[in-house]
Protein backbone atom coordinates (compact mmCIF):
# COMPACT_ATOMS: atom_id res chain seq x y z
CA UNK A 1 0.00 0.00 0.00
CA UNK A 2 2.96 2.33 0.71
CA UNK A 3 4.43 1.91 -2.87
CA UNK A 4 1.23 2.19 -4.61
CA UNK A 5 0.41 5.48 -2.55
CA UNK A 6 4.14 6.17 -3.40
CA UNK A 7 3.94 5.97 -7.05
CA UNK A 8 0.67 7.55 -7.48
CA UNK A 9 2.49 10.92 -5.61
CA UNK A 10 5.07 10.81 -7.90
CA UNK A 11 3.05 11.32 -10.93
CA UNK A 12 0.87 13.79 -8.85
CA UNK A 13 4.08 15.76 -9.14
CA UNK A 14 5.07 15.04 -12.60
CA UNK A 15 0.84 16.25 -13.64
CA UNK A 16 1.59 19.15 -11.71
CA UNK A 17 5.11 20.26 -13.34
CA UNK A 18 3.46 19.38 -17.11
CA UNK A 19 0.58 21.34 -16.65
CA UNK A 20 1.89 24.16 -14.97
CA UNK A 21 -0.52 26.68 -13.71
CA UNK A 22 -3.92 27.12 -14.06
CA UNK A 23 -6.90 29.76 -14.67
CA UNK A 24 -9.58 30.59 -12.31
CA UNK A 25 -12.30 29.16 -14.88
CA UNK A 26 -10.63 26.03 -15.89
CA UNK A 27 -10.55 25.30 -12.11
CA UNK A 28 -14.57 25.82 -11.74
CA UNK A 29 -14.74 23.32 -14.61
CA UNK A 30 -12.83 19.99 -13.28
CA UNK A 31 -14.45 17.24 -12.12
CA UNK A 32 -14.15 16.11 -9.01
CA UNK A 33 -11.63 12.97 -8.86
CA UNK A 34 -14.27 11.45 -6.08
CA UNK A 35 -17.33 11.42 -8.13
CA UNK A 36 -17.37 7.89 -9.59
CA UNK A 37 -19.56 7.22 -12.32
CA UNK A 38 -19.97 3.62 -13.95
CA UNK A 39 -17.99 5.47 -17.14
CA UNK A 40 -15.02 7.07 -15.13
CA UNK A 41 -14.81 4.31 -12.36
CA UNK A 42 -13.59 0.72 -14.30
CA UNK A 43 -10.09 1.69 -15.25
CA UNK A 44 -7.98 -0.60 -13.49
CA UNK A 45 -8.04 -4.48 -12.52
CA UNK A 46 -9.08 -3.07 -8.88
CA UNK A 47 -12.01 -1.68 -10.21
CA UNK A 48 -13.03 -4.56 -11.27
CA UNK A 49 -12.44 -6.80 -8.15
CA UNK A 50 -14.96 -4.09 -6.25
CA UNK A 51 -17.10 -4.10 -8.59
CA UNK A 52 -17.42 -7.93 -8.71
CA UNK A 53 -17.77 -8.03 -4.78
CA UNK A 54 -20.34 -5.16 -4.76
CA UNK A 55 -21.96 -8.26 -6.69
CA UNK A 56 -21.41 -11.11 -4.07
CA UNK A 57 -22.85 -8.45 -1.44
CA UNK A 58 -26.12 -7.91 -2.98
CA UNK A 59 -26.32 -11.26 -3.05
CA UNK A 60 -27.32 -11.15 1.21
CA UNK A 61 -30.78 -9.17 0.32
CA UNK A 62 -32.18 -12.65 1.12
CA UNK A 63 -30.99 -11.78 4.86
CA UNK A 64 -32.43 -8.28 4.99
CA UNK A 65 -35.60 -7.40 6.98
CA UNK A 66 -39.15 -8.06 6.01
CA UNK A 67 -40.53 -6.07 8.95
CA UNK A 68 -40.94 -7.25 12.35
CA UNK A 69 -39.54 -11.15 13.34
CA UNK A 70 -39.12 -11.95 9.78
CA UNK A 71 -36.49 -11.93 6.94
CA UNK A 72 -36.85 -12.38 3.26
CA UNK A 73 -35.52 -15.64 2.90
CA UNK A 74 -39.11 -16.95 5.04
CA UNK A 75 -40.69 -16.38 1.32
CA UNK A 76 -39.38 -19.65 0.27
CA UNK A 77 -39.94 -21.83 3.40
CA UNK A 78 -43.32 -19.88 4.62
CA UNK A 79 -45.20 -21.58 0.96
CA UNK A 80 -43.75 -25.25 1.46
CA UNK A 81 -45.82 -26.15 4.70
CA UNK A 82 -43.02 -27.94 5.84
CA UNK A 83 -42.87 -24.88 8.57
CA UNK A 84 -45.23 -22.86 10.65
CA UNK A 85 -44.68 -19.79 13.56
CA UNK A 86 -45.04 -19.60 17.22
CA UNK A 87 -45.82 -15.91 16.72
CA UNK A 88 -47.95 -14.53 13.86
CA UNK A 89 -46.29 -11.02 14.62
CA UNK A 90 -46.06 -10.15 11.03
CA UNK A 91 -48.77 -9.45 8.90
CA UNK A 92 -47.04 -10.20 5.93
CA UNK A 93 -45.23 -13.09 6.87
CA UNK A 94 -49.05 -14.51 7.97
CA UNK A 95 -50.79 -14.05 5.04
CA UNK A 96 -46.92 -16.23 3.38
CA UNK A 97 -48.19 -19.25 6.12
CA UNK A 98 -51.98 -18.50 4.42
CA UNK A 99 -51.62 -18.84 1.05
CA UNK A 100 -53.17 -15.54 0.83
CA UNK A 101 -50.16 -13.20 -0.13
CA UNK A 102 -50.42 -11.17 -3.35
CA UNK A 103 -48.48 -8.01 -4.96
CA UNK A 104 -48.10 -6.10 -1.74
CA UNK A 105 -46.59 -8.46 0.63
CA UNK A 106 -43.31 -7.25 1.72
CA UNK A 107 -41.47 -10.74 0.73
CA UNK A 108 -42.32 -10.53 -2.60
CA UNK A 109 -41.14 -7.39 -3.26
CA UNK A 110 -38.29 -7.83 -1.74
CA UNK A 111 -37.22 -10.67 -3.51
CA UNK A 112 -37.98 -8.75 -7.20
CA UNK A 113 -35.72 -6.15 -5.97
CA UNK A 114 -33.16 -7.68 -4.76
CA UNK A 115 -32.82 -10.20 -7.82
CA UNK A 116 -32.94 -7.67 -10.12
CA UNK A 117 -30.44 -5.17 -8.06
CA UNK A 118 -27.97 -8.20 -8.48
CA UNK A 119 -28.59 -8.45 -12.15
CA UNK A 120 -27.90 -4.91 -12.80
CA UNK A 121 -24.89 -4.89 -10.78
CA UNK A 122 -23.65 -7.98 -12.75
CA UNK A 123 -24.56 -6.19 -15.79
CA UNK A 124 -22.16 -3.73 -15.17
CA UNK A 125 -19.16 -5.65 -14.46
CA UNK A 126 -20.24 -7.20 -18.04
CA UNK A 127 -20.47 -4.60 -19.92
CA UNK A 128 -17.36 -2.02 -18.22
CA UNK A 129 -14.54 -4.85 -17.40
CA UNK A 130 -13.84 -6.08 -20.86
CA UNK A 131 -12.42 -2.00 -21.86
CA UNK A 132 -10.14 -2.11 -18.79
CA UNK A 133 -6.26 -2.03 -19.94
CA UNK A 134 -4.20 -3.21 -19.30
CA UNK A 135 -5.53 -6.26 -17.24
CA UNK A 136 -4.23 -9.89 -17.14
CA UNK A 137 -6.98 -11.81 -19.67
CA UNK A 138 -7.04 -14.95 -17.09
CA UNK A 139 -7.93 -12.50 -14.37
CA UNK A 140 -10.53 -10.39 -16.60
CA UNK A 141 -12.26 -13.70 -17.87
CA UNK A 142 -12.00 -15.01 -14.27
CA UNK A 143 -14.14 -11.96 -13.31
CA UNK A 144 -16.66 -11.97 -15.94
CA UNK A 145 -17.48 -15.73 -15.22
CA UNK A 146 -18.24 -15.10 -11.72
CA UNK A 147 -20.27 -12.11 -12.62
CA UNK A 148 -22.25 -14.28 -15.66
CA UNK A 149 -22.72 -17.20 -12.69
CA UNK A 150 -24.55 -14.27 -10.40
CA UNK A 151 -26.39 -13.11 -13.08
CA UNK A 152 -27.53 -16.66 -14.00
CA UNK A 153 -28.36 -17.35 -10.18
CA UNK A 154 -31.04 -14.76 -9.99
CA UNK A 155 -32.39 -14.95 -13.00
CA UNK A 156 -32.81 -18.40 -12.45
CA UNK A 157 -34.56 -17.34 -9.28
CA UNK A 158 -36.81 -14.79 -11.01
CA UNK A 159 -37.90 -16.84 -13.92
CA UNK A 160 -38.99 -19.73 -11.43
CA UNK A 161 -40.62 -17.64 -9.30
CA UNK A 162 -42.92 -14.83 -11.41
CA UNK A 163 -42.24 -17.23 -15.00
CA UNK A 164 -42.09 -14.53 -17.82
CA UNK A 165 -40.12 -11.46 -16.77
CA UNK A 166 -37.78 -8.88 -17.91
CA UNK A 167 -34.87 -9.96 -19.36
CA UNK A 168 -32.16 -7.31 -18.78
CA UNK A 169 -28.72 -7.46 -19.83
CA UNK A 170 -27.40 -4.06 -20.40
CA UNK A 171 -26.77 -1.71 -17.93
CA UNK A 172 -30.20 0.51 -17.48
CA UNK A 173 -30.31 4.52 -17.23
CA UNK A 174 -33.50 6.32 -17.53
CA UNK A 175 -32.87 7.00 -20.52
CA UNK A 176 -32.54 3.95 -22.00
CA UNK A 177 -34.30 2.80 -24.22
CA UNK A 178 -35.89 -0.41 -22.89
CA UNK A 179 -36.05 1.77 -19.37
CA UNK A 180 -39.84 0.19 -18.91
CA UNK A 181 -39.24 -3.26 -20.28
CA UNK A 182 -41.91 -5.85 -20.92
CA UNK A 183 -41.92 -9.48 -20.03
CA UNK A 184 -39.64 -11.72 -21.92
CA UNK A 185 -40.90 -15.58 -22.14
CA UNK A 186 -39.52 -17.85 -19.93
CA UNK A 187 -37.83 -20.51 -22.50
CA UNK A 188 -35.76 -16.82 -23.44
CA UNK A 189 -34.78 -16.43 -19.95
CA UNK A 190 -33.64 -19.93 -19.38
CA UNK A 191 -31.47 -19.72 -22.87
CA UNK A 192 -29.80 -16.67 -21.33
CA UNK A 193 -29.41 -18.77 -17.97
CA UNK A 194 -27.47 -21.38 -19.50
CA UNK A 195 -25.26 -18.98 -21.79
CA UNK A 196 -24.38 -17.42 -19.05
CA UNK A 197 -23.16 -20.58 -16.94
CA UNK A 198 -21.53 -22.06 -19.91
CA UNK A 199 -19.93 -19.18 -19.83
CA UNK A 200 -18.53 -19.05 -16.19
CA UNK A 201 -18.18 -22.91 -16.98
CA UNK A 202 -15.31 -22.12 -19.65
CA UNK A 203 -13.50 -19.00 -17.47
CA UNK A 204 -10.68 -20.83 -16.22
CA UNK A 205 -12.46 -21.44 -12.14
CA UNK A 206 -10.76 -23.66 -10.25
CA UNK A 207 -13.27 -26.64 -8.92
CA UNK A 208 -13.31 -24.86 -5.42
CA UNK A 209 -12.53 -21.66 -3.75
CA UNK A 210 -12.20 -21.79 -0.15
CA UNK A 211 -12.55 -17.61 -0.10
CA UNK A 212 -16.18 -18.08 -1.02
CA UNK A 213 -15.86 -17.02 -4.87
CA UNK A 214 -18.00 -18.97 -7.49
CA UNK A 215 -16.29 -22.30 -8.21
CA UNK A 216 -16.52 -24.71 -11.21
CA UNK A 217 -18.11 -27.62 -8.90
CA UNK A 218 -20.56 -24.90 -8.32
CA UNK A 219 -21.49 -23.66 -11.59
CA UNK A 220 -21.10 -27.26 -13.25
CA UNK A 221 -24.01 -28.22 -10.60
CA UNK A 222 -26.06 -24.97 -10.43
CA UNK A 223 -26.53 -26.01 -14.43
CA UNK A 224 -27.30 -29.48 -13.90
CA UNK A 225 -30.23 -28.03 -11.41
CA UNK A 226 -31.19 -25.94 -14.43
CA UNK A 227 -31.43 -28.51 -16.69
CA UNK A 228 -33.27 -30.38 -14.38
CA UNK A 229 -35.94 -27.64 -13.93
CA UNK A 230 -35.88 -28.06 -17.79
CA UNK A 231 -36.74 -30.87 -17.96
CA UNK A 232 -39.76 -30.53 -15.43
CA UNK A 233 -42.81 -28.03 -15.52
CA UNK A 234 -43.35 -25.54 -17.02
CA UNK A 235 -41.14 -25.83 -20.13
CA UNK A 236 -41.62 -29.84 -20.24
CA UNK A 237 -38.55 -30.58 -21.92
CA UNK A 238 -38.32 -34.48 -20.78
CA UNK A 239 -35.58 -36.43 -21.31
CA UNK A 240 -32.92 -34.95 -23.20
CA UNK A 241 -33.04 -32.44 -20.91
CA UNK A 242 -33.15 -35.18 -17.74
CA UNK A 243 -29.74 -36.55 -20.06
CA UNK A 244 -28.59 -33.00 -19.74
CA UNK A 245 -28.76 -32.63 -16.28
CA UNK A 246 -27.82 -36.31 -15.22
CA UNK A 247 -24.15 -35.71 -17.47
CA UNK A 248 -23.49 -32.38 -16.05
CA UNK A 249 -23.81 -33.53 -12.01
CA UNK A 250 -21.72 -36.66 -13.02
CA UNK A 251 -18.84 -34.64 -14.24
CA UNK A 252 -18.89 -32.99 -10.60
CA UNK A 253 -19.40 -36.64 -9.06
CA UNK A 254 -16.42 -38.09 -11.15
CA UNK A 255 -14.00 -35.07 -10.10
CA UNK A 256 -15.31 -35.81 -6.42
CA UNK A 257 -14.88 -39.63 -6.51
CA UNK A 258 -10.98 -38.70 -7.77
CA UNK A 259 -10.79 -35.34 -5.00
CA UNK A 260 -12.23 -36.60 -2.07
CA UNK A 261 -10.54 -34.38 0.35
CA UNK A 262 -11.84 -31.66 -2.06
CA UNK A 263 -15.26 -32.29 -2.81
CA UNK A 264 -17.33 -35.21 -1.06
CA UNK A 265 -19.81 -35.43 1.53
CA UNK A 266 -19.05 -34.08 5.38
CA UNK A 267 -18.85 -37.64 7.46
CA UNK A 268 -21.25 -35.56 10.53
CA UNK A 269 -24.34 -33.59 9.93
CA UNK A 270 -22.37 -31.08 12.73
CA UNK A 271 -19.78 -29.44 10.13
CA UNK A 272 -22.90 -28.44 7.47
CA UNK A 273 -23.42 -25.78 10.12
CA UNK A 274 -19.98 -25.11 11.66
CA UNK A 275 -17.80 -21.85 11.14
CA UNK A 276 -14.23 -23.70 10.14
CA UNK A 277 -15.98 -25.79 7.62
CA UNK A 278 -17.45 -22.99 5.37
CA UNK A 279 -16.75 -23.03 1.60
CA UNK A 280 -15.31 -26.55 1.38
CA UNK A 281 -15.97 -30.11 0.98
CA UNK A 282 -19.68 -30.60 1.12
CA UNK A 283 -20.18 -26.95 0.70
CA UNK A 284 -20.30 -26.00 -2.86
CA UNK A 285 -21.16 -22.32 -2.77
CA UNK A 286 -22.61 -20.41 0.10
CA UNK A 287 -23.60 -16.34 1.12
CA UNK A 288 -20.76 -15.18 2.90
CA UNK A 289 -21.54 -13.88 5.90
CA UNK A 290 -18.57 -12.18 8.96
CA UNK A 291 -20.31 -9.82 11.59
CA UNK A 292 -17.74 -7.21 10.43
CA UNK A 293 -19.86 -6.60 7.63
CA UNK A 294 -23.29 -8.62 8.30
CA UNK A 295 -23.73 -11.42 10.51
CA UNK A 296 -25.68 -14.64 10.12
CA UNK A 297 -29.52 -13.87 8.93
CA UNK A 298 -31.36 -17.11 10.12
CA UNK A 299 -32.53 -16.22 13.48
CA UNK A 300 -35.67 -16.31 12.83
CA UNK A 301 -35.25 -20.30 13.12
CA UNK A 302 -34.13 -19.76 16.76
CA UNK A 303 -37.58 -20.95 19.08
CA UNK A 304 -39.77 -18.25 20.80
CA UNK A 305 -38.42 -16.85 23.89
CA UNK A 306 -36.48 -19.79 24.62
CA UNK A 307 -32.47 -18.98 26.45
CA UNK A 308 -30.48 -21.07 23.69
CA UNK A 309 -28.09 -18.39 23.08
CA UNK A 310 -26.27 -16.11 25.20
CA UNK A 311 -29.09 -13.49 24.56
CA UNK A 312 -31.48 -15.69 27.06
CA UNK A 313 -34.96 -16.02 26.32
CA UNK A 314 -35.07 -14.44 23.20
CA UNK A 315 -35.78 -15.96 19.59
CA UNK A 316 -38.49 -14.62 17.58
CA UNK A 317 -39.65 -18.38 16.44
CA UNK A 318 -41.33 -17.02 13.13
CA UNK A 319 -40.13 -19.87 11.20
CA UNK A 320 -40.02 -23.74 12.95
CA UNK A 321 -41.06 -27.17 11.74
CA UNK A 322 -44.06 -28.39 11.81
CA UNK A 323 -44.26 -31.53 14.38
CA UNK A 324 -45.97 -33.28 10.82
CA UNK A 325 -43.19 -33.07 9.00
CA UNK A 326 -40.72 -33.54 11.93
CA UNK A 327 -42.37 -36.68 12.10
CA UNK A 328 -42.10 -37.97 8.78
CA UNK A 329 -38.32 -38.79 8.96
CA UNK A 330 -37.70 -42.51 8.79
CA UNK A 331 -36.93 -43.88 12.07
CA UNK A 332 -33.68 -44.03 13.07
CA UNK A 333 -32.89 -41.34 10.32
CA UNK A 334 -29.99 -39.81 12.62
CA UNK A 335 -30.96 -35.84 10.12
CA UNK A 336 -34.21 -36.08 13.22
CA UNK A 337 -31.60 -36.66 16.12
CA UNK A 338 -31.27 -34.34 18.23
CA UNK A 339 -28.52 -32.28 17.96
CA UNK A 340 -26.58 -34.87 15.78
CA UNK A 341 -29.00 -33.90 13.06
CA UNK A 342 -30.74 -31.26 11.49
CA UNK A 343 -32.83 -30.60 14.59
CA UNK A 344 -32.52 -30.03 18.14
CA UNK A 345 -35.09 -30.84 21.01
CA UNK A 346 -32.88 -30.05 23.99
CA UNK A 347 -30.20 -27.25 24.28
CA UNK A 348 -28.29 -25.84 26.84
CA UNK A 349 -29.03 -22.34 29.09
CA UNK A 350 -27.87 -19.50 27.66
CA UNK A 351 -26.10 -20.91 25.24
CA UNK A 352 -23.57 -22.94 27.91
CA UNK A 353 -25.43 -24.25 30.50
CA UNK A 354 -27.60 -27.12 31.96
CA UNK A 355 -29.56 -29.01 29.45
CA UNK A 356 -32.99 -28.38 29.36
CA UNK A 357 -36.15 -29.78 26.81
CA UNK A 358 -37.46 -27.49 24.63
CA UNK A 359 -40.67 -28.89 24.07
CA UNK A 360 -40.74 -28.90 20.55
CA UNK A 361 -37.98 -29.81 17.39
CA UNK A 362 -36.35 -26.65 15.90
CA UNK A 363 -34.11 -26.11 13.09
CA UNK A 364 -30.47 -27.02 13.91
CA UNK A 365 -28.73 -26.70 10.26
CA UNK A 366 -28.66 -22.91 10.72
CA UNK A 367 -27.49 -22.92 14.33
CA UNK A 368 -23.83 -21.92 15.15
CA UNK A 369 -22.58 -23.41 18.14
CA UNK A 370 -19.49 -21.37 17.76
CA UNK A 371 -21.18 -17.96 18.61
CA UNK A 372 -23.91 -19.33 20.65
CA UNK A 373 -22.43 -21.95 22.74
CA UNK A 374 -22.27 -24.99 23.72
CA UNK A 375 -22.43 -27.44 26.86
CA UNK A 376 -19.57 -25.64 29.16
CA UNK A 377 -18.37 -23.37 26.37
CA UNK A 378 -19.42 -19.87 26.39
CA UNK A 379 -20.01 -18.26 22.75
CA UNK A 380 -17.92 -15.92 20.45
CA UNK A 381 -21.32 -14.07 20.69
CA UNK A 382 -19.89 -13.65 16.52
CA UNK A 383 -22.51 -15.18 14.47
CA UNK A 384 -20.01 -15.55 11.00
CA UNK A 385 -21.50 -18.87 10.25
CA UNK A 386 -22.51 -18.65 6.12
CA UNK A 387 -25.56 -19.56 4.76
CA UNK A 388 -25.20 -22.83 2.41
CA UNK A 389 -26.59 -22.25 -1.01
CA UNK A 390 -25.32 -25.57 -3.20
CA UNK A 391 -24.23 -28.07 -1.72
CA UNK A 392 -22.58 -31.58 -2.78
CA UNK A 393 -25.74 -33.30 -1.22
CA UNK A 394 -27.94 -32.01 -3.54
CA UNK A 395 -25.40 -32.99 -6.43
CA UNK A 396 -25.86 -36.74 -5.92
CA UNK A 397 -29.80 -35.76 -5.57
CA UNK A 398 -29.91 -34.23 -8.94
CA UNK A 399 -27.82 -37.06 -10.67
CA UNK A 400 -29.80 -39.47 -8.99
CA UNK A 401 -33.04 -38.32 -10.17
CA UNK A 402 -31.99 -37.19 -13.89
CA UNK A 403 -30.61 -40.71 -13.88
CA UNK A 404 -33.43 -42.56 -13.03
CA UNK A 405 -35.76 -39.92 -15.54
CA UNK A 406 -33.20 -41.46 -18.43
CA UNK A 407 -33.34 -45.17 -17.76
CA UNK A 408 -34.78 -46.58 -14.87
CA UNK A 409 -32.44 -46.80 -11.56
CA UNK A 410 -29.12 -47.69 -12.92
CA UNK A 411 -26.20 -48.69 -10.01
CA UNK A 412 -24.97 -45.50 -10.75
CA UNK A 413 -28.00 -43.54 -9.77
CA UNK A 414 -28.76 -45.74 -6.35
CA UNK A 415 -25.18 -45.67 -5.41
CA UNK A 416 -26.08 -41.75 -5.29
CA UNK A 417 -29.14 -41.85 -3.80
CA UNK A 418 -27.49 -44.27 -1.04
CA UNK A 419 -24.75 -42.20 -0.32
CA UNK A 420 -27.14 -39.67 1.39
CA UNK A 421 -29.07 -42.33 3.14
CA UNK A 422 -25.68 -44.36 4.61
CA UNK A 423 -25.13 -40.74 6.36
CA UNK A 424 -28.34 -40.68 7.92
CA UNK A 425 -27.71 -44.62 8.92
CA UNK A 426 -30.49 -45.62 7.00
CA UNK A 427 -30.78 -49.06 5.36
CA UNK A 428 -31.56 -48.51 1.92
CA UNK A 429 -33.35 -51.52 -0.22
CA UNK A 430 -31.69 -53.41 -3.05
CA UNK A 431 -31.26 -51.88 -6.23
CA UNK A 432 -33.66 -54.49 -7.76
CA UNK A 433 -36.62 -53.59 -5.16
CA UNK A 434 -37.06 -50.02 -7.65
CA UNK A 435 -38.87 -49.81 -10.24
CA UNK A 436 -38.33 -46.28 -12.28
CA UNK A 437 -41.64 -45.05 -10.20
CA UNK A 438 -40.17 -46.31 -7.19
CA UNK A 439 -37.22 -44.92 -7.30
CA UNK A 440 -38.27 -41.73 -8.30
CA UNK A 441 -39.99 -40.96 -5.34
CA UNK A 442 -37.12 -42.43 -3.25
CA UNK A 443 -35.47 -39.72 -4.55
CA UNK A 444 -37.82 -37.05 -4.10
CA UNK A 445 -38.35 -37.80 -0.23
CA UNK A 446 -34.55 -37.34 0.19
CA UNK A 447 -34.92 -34.15 -1.53
CA UNK A 448 -37.45 -32.94 0.72
CA UNK A 449 -35.73 -34.62 4.00
CA UNK A 450 -31.53 -33.67 3.37
CA UNK A 451 -32.25 -30.40 1.57
CA UNK A 452 -35.08 -28.89 3.96
CA UNK A 453 -34.90 -25.55 5.02
CA UNK A 454 -32.42 -24.25 2.27
CA UNK A 455 -34.71 -22.20 -0.02
CA UNK A 456 -35.09 -25.28 -2.25
CA UNK A 457 -38.29 -27.27 -0.85
CA UNK A 458 -40.56 -24.25 -3.05
CA UNK A 459 -38.66 -24.75 -6.31
CA UNK A 460 -39.02 -28.79 -6.21
CA UNK A 461 -42.94 -28.22 -5.58
CA UNK A 462 -43.12 -26.23 -8.66
CA UNK A 463 -41.16 -28.35 -11.13
CA UNK A 464 -42.46 -31.12 -10.15
CA UNK A 465 -46.14 -30.09 -9.58
CA UNK A 466 -45.76 -32.33 -6.46
CA UNK A 467 -45.90 -32.14 -2.60
CA UNK A 468 -44.68 -34.01 -0.18
CA UNK A 469 -47.43 -35.61 2.26
CA UNK A 470 -46.19 -36.11 5.73
CA UNK A 471 -48.84 -38.38 6.32
CA UNK A 472 -49.23 -41.17 4.03
CA UNK A 473 -45.05 -40.69 2.81
CA UNK A 474 -46.63 -40.02 -0.72
CA UNK A 475 -46.66 -37.13 -3.26
CA UNK A 476 -49.73 -35.60 -4.03
CA UNK A 477 -50.32 -32.68 -6.96
CA UNK A 478 -49.38 -29.63 -6.24
CA UNK A 479 -53.01 -28.13 -7.30
CA UNK A 480 -54.99 -29.62 -3.86
CA UNK A 481 -52.54 -30.37 -1.62
CA UNK A 482 -53.36 -29.27 1.98
CA UNK A 483 -50.38 -27.55 3.41
CA UNK A 484 -50.34 -28.70 7.43
CA UNK A 485 -49.00 -25.64 8.85
CA UNK A 486 -51.96 -24.04 7.96
CA UNK A 487 -54.48 -26.54 6.86
CA UNK A 488 -54.79 -24.32 3.00
CA UNK A 489 -54.76 -26.43 -0.07
CA UNK A 490 -52.48 -25.03 -2.82
CA UNK A 491 -54.01 -23.58 -5.87
CA UNK A 492 -52.83 -23.02 -9.34
CA UNK A 493 -52.06 -19.37 -9.01
CA UNK A 494 -49.52 -20.41 -6.27
CA UNK A 495 -47.18 -21.85 -9.04
CA UNK A 496 -46.10 -18.36 -9.74
CA UNK A 497 -45.78 -15.40 -7.49
CA UNK A 498 -47.93 -12.26 -7.79
CA UNK A 499 -45.87 -8.95 -9.32
CA UNK A 500 -45.19 -6.42 -7.29
CA UNK A 501 -48.23 -3.94 -7.17
CA UNK A 502 -46.08 -0.50 -7.18
CA UNK A 503 -43.53 -2.18 -9.88
CA UNK A 504 -46.65 -2.61 -11.68
CA UNK A 505 -47.47 0.92 -11.23
CA UNK A 506 -44.44 1.96 -12.37
CA UNK A 507 -43.97 0.24 -15.13
CA UNK A 508 -47.64 -1.09 -16.97
CA UNK A 509 -45.56 -3.30 -19.35
CA UNK A 510 -45.40 -5.53 -16.95
CA UNK A 511 -49.45 -6.20 -17.15
CA UNK A 512 -51.07 -8.24 -17.07
CA UNK A 513 -50.72 -9.78 -13.80
CA UNK A 514 -50.07 -13.16 -13.14
CA UNK A 515 -53.12 -15.21 -13.27
CA UNK A 516 -55.16 -15.29 -10.32
CA UNK A 517 -53.89 -12.56 -8.21
CA UNK A 518 -55.65 -8.77 -8.17
CA UNK A 519 -54.06 -6.31 -10.36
Amino acid sequence: MKHMLSKMSKVALLGAILLGPVGCSDFLEEQAPSNLTPDNFYTIPDHAEAALASVYADLRFMGDGAGIFSSNWQLLEALTGTSTTETAQNSDLNNLYGLVHDGNTAHVVNYWNGLYKVVAQANQVLDKVPAINPMPEAQKTKILGEARFLRAWAYFMIVQLWGDAPLITQPQTATSEDFQPGRAPKEEIYNLIVEDLKAAEAAGLAWMDVSGRVNLAATKTLLAKVYLTMAGFPLSKGATHYKLAADKALEVITYANANPTTINLFTTYEDVHRESTENRLEHLFMLQYNTLVAGNPMDNFYPNFKPVTFNGPSGTGSSVPTRSFYDSYEKGDLRAKDQDGYFYTTYFTNGNGARFELGAPYVFKHFNRTANGTSGVAGTRQNNLNVPVIRYAETLLIYAEAQNEVGGPTQAAYDAMKRIRDRAQLTTPALGTFTQATFREAVWRERWHELCYEQITWFDMVRLRKVYNEKTNGFDNFVGHVNLSSNQALQEKHLLLPLGKQEMLNNPNLKPQNPGYPN
